[in-house]
């Protein structure tokens, strides 16, 4: 049976999720790690999401992450290196029941974790766009319950422009 999308209320504990993960990720990863940023909806307070916490480590070499893939698999992980995106590791936990996904990229991959930070700041405060993304998403999930790609789809011209304006608006905040 394929995997069911499900969108559904924010829920606090995301929070600590993240927080709980974070460290263990920091662990494996050891000094190579700079930090673990929340990205993703369930980083959203309030905001409607796949219950999926999305984390992102950056890393000062991305080639060491792939000394740990045993230890990520010990967490439950699936290791699934750039998986579609250059220069990325990827990680997901839980399977069918997903529950988490880790997105690493070494710090010279400013683009990448930039975007994902515009996003997540744009989101978090613009509330009508935060209520239109939220939206979308539960519409999509209804009309796409066991089709992961039919969603994801569904939502790809939306989070273009979502990006669009969120890079925009980073833009005018640092000057």
């Amino acid at each position: 049976m394929a995997r069911k999308v499900e969108v559904v209320d924010y829920c606090p504990e995301w929070k600590e999720k993240f927080r709980q993960e974070a460290a263990k990720i920091q662990e494996i990863l050891g000094e190579n790690c700079i930090t673990v940023y929340h990205i993703g909806s369930t980083s959203v307070k309030g905001l409607r999401a796949k219950p999926i916490i999305d984390l992102m480590p950056v890393v000062k070499e991305l080639e060491a992450v792939d000394l740990h893939n045993k230890e990520f698999e010990a967490l439950g992980y699936e290791c699934k290196g750039e998986y579609g995106i250059l220069g990325r590791r990827f990680f997901m936990k839980g399977g069918d029941l997903r529950t988490h996904h880790v997105h690493i990229f070494a710090e010279e991959s400013r683009k990448e974790i930039e975007r994902h930070l515009a996003v997540r700041d744009y989101l978090r405060t613009h509330k009508k766009d935060a209520e239109a993304y939220a939206a979308l998403k539960t519409e999509l999930a209804e009309k796409f319950t066991y089709d992961n790609e039919g969603y994801c789809d569904g939502k790809d011209s939306f989070v273009k422009d979502l990006e669009r304006k969120a890079l925009e608006w980073r833009k005018t905040m640092s000057v």
